[in-house]
């Protein structure tokens, strides 16, 4: 058998800004999460705003084009309408989010706080990733919770009223064709009245099938991006606080390099494109 070498992926160009607002801190369990997330809710491990301030100038000269909140589920910070509002005054915003916050009052209020930002500053925007595993209910409820996906047709339904842009991801665990993933999600949008939603397939995580090797792609998150957590600077969300994936202390000095060598890495490899990254 042949031996491959792990790839090595370098930072092109930092355009996205990854901040893990808190790691293992959600108010659910989806089955599929490649977090390993400890048995209680309760967890309090969130990021502080000052970390957030103090990476903010040190990358000032990047062209960001987007700061994407992670988690964990980003919302249940406690600052985190300020973090917004902060983030907000650089560039456009991404929140990653199980859709369970995102009722009518919330989103209302979001709207309130995107408006604001464009009177005041620049015209920066809020968008939104929520994911789901399939178009029929029960399919998509196995592989994340129960309730998950009707929550997440109801946010989007919403989040369409208040014209706001969002990308439903599909992490692909049935291994489902894209046309007939497209095709039966495209219905799915119009019975419910879903607009300004993109469409991102994903390959499932791990990969189903045998894969010893990662083979070099041509489009992956770390080539673009870094993520900011409480233990420091790491190339993407699968490998947040993965020492593996660990650039540095801070972007003052952060590694441009990372070596492909995780499941997480194959996963990336097969599917050749950004997994987490919008647009």
């Amino acid at each position: 058998m042949s031996i491959c070498t792990a790839p090595v992926y370098k930072l092109d160009k930092l355009n996205n800004l990854f901040i893990e607002l808190t790691a293992k801190n959600c108010n659910q369990r989806c089955s599929s999460c490649y977090i390993d997330f400890p048995i209680s809710k309760k967890t309090k491990d969130f990021l502080a705003i000052d970390k957030i301030k103090k990476a903010l100038e040190d990358i000032q000269e990047s062209d960001l084009h987007c700061i994407y909140f992670t988690g964990g589920e980003p919302m249940t910070h406690p600052d985190f309408n300020a973090i917004l509002r902060l983030c907000l005054k650089r560039c456009n915003v991404c929140i990653c989010t199980n859709s369970s916050f995102l009722n009518e009052k919330k989103i209302r209020f979001l709207k309130k706080v995107e408006d604001e930002n464009g009177e005041n500053t620049t015209h920066n925007q809020i968008f939104f990733r929520l994911s789901l595993a399939h178009f029929d209910e029960q399919e998509s409820d196995k592989v994340k919770y129960r309730g998950h996906f009707r929550q997440t047709i109801s946010a989007l339904k919403i989040l369409s009223r208040y014209n706001f842009t969002s990308v439903l991801s599909i992490q692909n665990f049935y291994q489902l064709s894209y046309m007939v993933l497209q095709e039966n999600f495209a219905k799915l949008f119009l019975q419910n009245e879903i607009t300004n939603t993109d469409l991102q397939i994903n390959v499932s995580y791990p990969v189903n099938e045998k894969n010893d090797s990662v083979y070099p792609a041509q489009k992956t998150d770390c080539m673009y991006g870094r993520i900011l957590t409480q233990n420091g600077v790491y190339s993407c969300p699968f490998l947040s606080n993965d020492y593996r994936g660990r650039m540095g202390a801070t972007f003052k000095d952060y590694s441009k390099s990372v070596t492909a060598e995780t499941d997480f890495c194959t996963a990336c490899s097969v599917n050749n494109n950004w997994m987490f990254t919008i647009g």
